[in-house]
């Protein structure tokens, strides 16, 4: 009987591991939202790292976290390296295109909790007296996150986590 488990048992963790080998090879998320103001007033709130603090959700995940700035302060090329000893883990950003006031595309280069290098890109297209804002990342999909998206809707999540920065962008541009 003990044995019969034991095989059962492995087959369900290497097909468990199998699948997660079937997962793509990238993740994309991207979430959209139209906030009424002039796309220069949110192009400068993104194209500043400075100014993250107050609308972006990385910056609130932990209160502990340290940023420190390098490079142009603003457009491509400013940097922004962060520490912390808490959920939003170590790692930098940078602006390798900043085109006023339509598209910003930052290469965000994580360390901990683990090593994954993104690029989140925002467009901001004029409709009328209001701007839409469309945040888009793409990533490699490593294996460890295949396997946890078997268990854990990835997409979904990170959803989340653009839904709430792109929502208080809306809160602090239309001020």
């Amino acid at each position: 009987m003990v044995l019969i488990f034991i095989i059962i048992v492995a087959a369900v963790i290497v097909a468990i591991l199998g699948f997660a080998m079937t997962k793509p090879n990238t993740l994309r998320v991207q979430r959209s939202t139209s906030i009424n103001a002039p796309p220069e007033t949110i192009f400068d709130l993104i194209n500043d790292f400075h100014h993250w603090s107050i609308w972006a959700p990385h910056d609130n995940m932990d209160p502990t976290m340290k940023r420190t700035y390098s490079g142009p302060g603003t457009g491509k090329g400013a940097v922004s390296d962060w520490v912390s000893n808490g959920r939003a883990g170590r790692g930098r950003m940078a602006i390798v295109e900043s085109v006023p006031p339509s598209k910003i595309s930052i290469l965000v280069d994580f360390v901990k909790p683990f090593e994954t290098h993104n690029l989140n890109e925002f467009n901001l297209e004029p409709a009328g007296s209001s701007t839409n804002v469309t945040w888009t990342m793409e990533d490699m999909n490593l294996y460890p996150m295949k396997l946890m998206s078997i268990f854990v809707d990835m997409e979904s999540m990170f959803g989340k986590h653009f839904e709430t920065g792109l929502s208080s962008l809306k809160i602090v541009a239309e001020r």
